[in-house]
């Protein structure tokens, strides 16, 4: 046995486990963790420019590849509340990763020691796991137990808290008699898939809504491979999205209040049956639930068991890993398709088809300022499969989720349910480390993209090349399109006229001269007709400078983007496609 600092086996432990890829910034209570990693030089360190911003480049890191898990680290005290937004995030969303503080002594916990919060009272609700390890000898067994509990069940974040005189106490360790623990996931029975399919085949018009659950699985092959054996629809959830590419005849689009299609919200009210596998039915996916479930029986496969009957009770309720579910699946509809018992569901998938390809949203406006239904066009021309896109809340992600397309699972990748501003430009780092060959293009307005915008200098200083679409219209727009209902537009207006630069036309802040200030490259588009230019000069200089590269795009200051209450009263504020030549980038183009 070899006697070392607890901090140095902790290190040894993140290589052993496989995460290697920290995002944080040092200070005087984690210094010895930070003298570990140096020695060790076995993990990668990128200086975020803020700890909360450190916390959403380990969660993209862990949202871009399967296996992936982050680690977000930063010293006492304010570091770890600056994590809690972050951790939040990833808990909403089922992501794993490890956020790592120092704090102060151990005899000093209760003396109200300069920097001294107690962190693990504060992340507790907001994790998997949270503990301020007291004792030397507890690193080890803290960190493996961190590991085995954020790939276990439904998987989500840990939080560990080092005293920094634990983190300097020498403890007997031999890195090659740690072993990580076993991963613990429930299985679906056979007998249990065997009563779901039967639900499935028994019915006229079943569809499969397909959860973030079966991405954090990896199953997004065995989710398509199942639809084209029963020749099911597919519904994808917004985590879901692209665990069966768009243009794929099975998928049938998203449902919702806000980020759905018009046909796939038509499509789940003609189904008599949904089968649900890794998803939460969120209530934006809902909206009402006597619209929702009137009329059709459900199946709710999830991997943590209280998730069932959470929101409304299922038919059948079975608690599983959602790639565990579609192997067994699979197996049983194989079977069944030898047997030539599969019902044939041609005719509703043709209904379904035909859905798609008439139930369009008009993207093609010339107006200048742009219209944002313009810009996602564009970028669907300008983007190729292959893209990987960032986002997170606002008007700029409703839209961009009714009217983008998705060709592959974690090639959108969106903090859905906790929607924190700010998130999608650390985020983006984030992916670009964990997929540093991707195209990676993040989407924000101008407030989500003002909130942590220091953090491009990292991009700059780590040569982290994405490109960021900022649409500006210099107002929270969201906001003010939900006050419209109080008849007011209340504190909602970011413009004012920036005497440092009148070329912003009254639309407040210089983002192109903050952007360049940090370090990247920027290019303002004011011109529909400009935008196919610009993204191939983003391209070019993103390819040339290894740097983010901002392309601002100036929006009219008010457009009311579709949502509604119920997915049967969706209101459609703007113009519907009349023809093909109104929504040209279309994944079926409008007979």
């Amino acid at each position: 046995m070899a006697k070392m600092r607890t901090v140095d086996a902790a290190v040894a432990i993140l290589e052993k486990e496989g995460a290697t890829e920290a995002f944080g910034l040092p200070g005087a209570a984690i210094n010895p963790f930070y003298s570990a990693m140096r020695a060790h030089g076995g993990i990668r360190h990128t200086l975020a420019r803020h700890v909360e911003g450190a916390s959403h480049m380990a969660d993209g890191y862990s949202r871009a590849a399967d296996g992936n898990i982050g680690i977000c680290i930063g010293t006492s005290g304010p570091a770890g509340t600056d994590m809690i937004t972050g951790l939040y995030a990833a808990q909403a969303d089922s992501i794993p990763i490890l956020c790592i503080t120092g704090q102060a002594p151990v005899a000093k916990l209760h003396k109200e020691d300069f920097q001294a919060v107690d962190i693990e009272s504060i992340a507790k609700p907001l994790t998997k796991f949270a503990m301020t390890i007291l004792e030397p000898g507890q690193v080890p067994g803290a960190f493996q137990k961190a590991f085995q509990l954020m790939r276990s069940g439904r998987p989500g974040p840990v939080l560990l808290d080092l005293p920094i005189d634990v983190q300097m106490a020498e403890i007997e360790f031999d890195i090659d008699a740690y072993e990580p623990l076993p991963v613990e996931k429930p299985k679906a029975s056979r007998k249990q898939l065997e009563k779901a399919l039967d639900l499935l085949t028994a019915a006229k018009h079943p569809l499969i809504v397909a959860g973030g659950g079966i991405i954090n699985a990896g199953a997004s092959a065995q989710l398509v491979e199942l639809a084209e054996i029963l020749n099911v629809p597919v519904i994808p959830t917004l985590m879901g999205w692209g665990a069966i590419p768009d243009d794929h005849q099975l998928m049938a689009g998203m449902v919702g209040l806000q980020t759905s299609h018009r046909y796939g919200n038509e499509t789940f009210l003609q189904s008599d049956f949904v089968i649900g596998i890794g998803n939460r039915w969120a209530n934006r996916h809902t909206g009402g639930l006597d619209t929702y479930t009137a009329g059709r029986k459900f199946v709710h496969i999830d991997i943590e068991p209280t998730q069932i009957g959470r929101v409304f009770s299922p038919d059948l309720g079975i608690a599983s890993d959602a790639g565990a579910a579609l192997d067994g699946l699979l197996e049983l509809a194989r079977e069944r398709q030898a047997a030539k018992s599969l019902p044939d569901y041609s005719v509703w998938v043709a209904e379904c088809q035909e859905r798609k390809g008439s139930l369009h949203r008009k993207t093609n406006f010339d107006n200048v300022p742009i219209k944002p239904q313009r810009v996602y066009q564009e970028m669907n021309k300008a983007f190729g499969r292959d893209t990987t896109y960032v986002s997170t809340i606002g008007l700029s992600q409703i839209a961009g989720a009714q009217m983008l397309h998705v060709f592959g699972a974690r090639k959108w990748i969106n903090a859905g349910q906790a929607g924190p501003l700010g998130w999608t430009a650390p985020a983006a780092l984030g992916v670009v480390r964990g997929t540093p060959d991707a195209t990676v293009v993040a989407l924000s307005g101008d407030y989500d993209f003002q909130f942590m915008i220091e953090e491009l200098a990292v991009g700059a200083q780590f040569n982290l090349p994405y490109i960021h679409v900022v649409v500006n219209n210099s107002y929270l727009g969201l906001i003010r399109q939900s006050q419209r209902g109080f008849n007011m537009e209340q504190n909602v207006s970011l413009a004012f006229e920036n005497i440092n630069s009148p070329e912003t036309n009254g639309y407040g802040v210089d983002h192109i001269k903050v952007a360049e200030g940090l370090g990247c490259k920027a290019i303002r588009v004011e011109d529909p007709n400009d935008l196919p230019t610009a993204f191939d000069k983003a391209k070019a200089l993103m390819g040339e400078f290894k740097v983010p590269v901002v392309v601002e795009v100036i929006l009219e200051k008010i457009t009311n983007i579709s949502m509604g209450v119920e997915i049967n009263g969706v209101n459609e504020f703007e113009e519907l496609a009349e023809t093909a030549a109104d929504a040209p980038t279309a994944i079926l183009a409008k007979a």
